[in-house]
C-alpha cells in the first residue's frame, strides 16, 4: 500500500510551485467573477426597488410612456385601447407558499405602435397541475398599472413556452417577446409589460411587488460575501500548502 501510494505523493511534491499557484488564481478569479455578479445584481434590484418607491406620484400616459422611456424604466401609467387574443400562462410563480401561473394578454394601446403584454394576475394550479383555463378578457378596457420590464428569469434552457391544450393558450418558462410575438401570429410584442393595479375590477388575484419569485439584494450581498470568501480562502491555502513545502525542502 506505501509503495503503490508513493509515486503519486512524489508527483504531488515534485508539482511545480507556479503551477499550483496559477490553479488557486484561476478558482479564485471564478470565484470574484461570481461574486461580482451578485453584486452588480444587488444594485440593479436596488435601485429598481428605489424607482418604484414613489412612481404613483408621476402618472403618465401608457401611449406616451411606450414611446419615451427605456424598456428597463418603471412608470405608473394609464390609458385606453384594446385587449387582443391569445394568451400566456407563465409558469412556477408561487403566492403566499402556493403554487401557480400568471396570466398575460396582449393589449393594444390607443396611440401605440404595437402590443404590449399585460398581467392580470395568479392562478393556483391543483394538485395534479392542470393548467387553469381563464376566459380572455375582449373589447376596450381603461387600464391603470405598473409599466416596466419582463419578470427577470435564470438559465435560459429550453424552449421559452409551449402550446397548452386549449386554443390561444401557452404556457411560458420565461417571457421572450420575440417567442411570444412568433405563437401569438407574427406580431411584435413590445419588452414591457404593463402590471395591472390590484384595485381595478379585472382580472385575477395580483400585488406590485417588485421582486417576486426572485432573490433580494440583501440575500444577493449575501451570496457575494460567500464567493469572496471562498476565493480568499482558496488562495490563503495556496499560500500556507506553498510556504509548507519550501519549509519541508529547508528541513532536508
Amino acid at each position: 500500500m506505501t509503495l503503490a501510494a508513493s509515486p503519486r505523493v512524489a508527483a504531488r511534491a515534485h508539482m511545480p510551485p507556479w503551477l499550483g499557484w496559477c490553479l488557486a488564481l484561476a478558482v479564485a478569479l471564478g470565484f470574484c467573477a461570481l461574486g461580482r455578479w451578485q453584486l452588480l445584481r444587488m444594485h440593479e434590484k436596488r435601485a429598481l426597488l428605489a424607482q418604484a418607491a414613489h412612481i404613483r406620484e408621476r402618472p403618465q400616459a401608457l401611449a406616451a410612456a411606450l414611446h419615451t422611456l427605456r424598456p428597463a424604466q418603471l412608470a405608473w401609467v394609464h390609458g385606453d385601447g384594446r385587449f387582443l387574443p391569445g394568451q400566456i400562462l407563465l409558469d412556477n410563480q408561487l403566492r403566499r407558499g402556493r403554487s401557480g401561473v400568471k396570466v398575460y394578454q396582449p393589449f393594444l394601446a390607443d396611440g401605440a405602435s404595437a402590443p404590449l403584454l399585460v398581467e392580470l394576475g395568479w392562478l393556483p394550479l391543483p394538485a395534479d397541475r392542470a393548467l387553469p383555463r381563464p376566459v380572455p378578457l375582449q373589447g376596450r378596457h381603461a387600464l391603470v398599472g405598473l409599466l416596466g420590464p419582463a419578470p427577470s428569469h435564470g438559465l435560459t434552457l429550453g424552449p421559452a413556452l409551449v402550446a397548452a391544450p386549449a386554443p390561444q393558450l401557452w404556457l411560458a418558462m420565461r417571457i421572450e417577446p420575440a417567442a411570444i410575438g412568433q405563437a401569438l401570429g407574427h406580431r411584435d410584442i413590445l419588452s414591457q409589460v404593463l402590471r395591472l393595479d390590484p384595485a381595478l375590477p379585472l382580472g385575477y388575484p395580483r400585488d406590485l411587488d417588485m421582486l417576486p419569485n426572485t432573490l433580494s439584494p440583501e440575500r444577493h450581498l449575501g451570496y457575494a460575501v460567500q464567493w469572496f470568501g471562498l476565493a480568499l480562502a482558496v488562495l490563503i491555502t495556496a499560500g500556507l500548502l506553498s510556504w509548507r513545502a519550501r519549509k519541508g525542502r529547508g528541513g532536508r
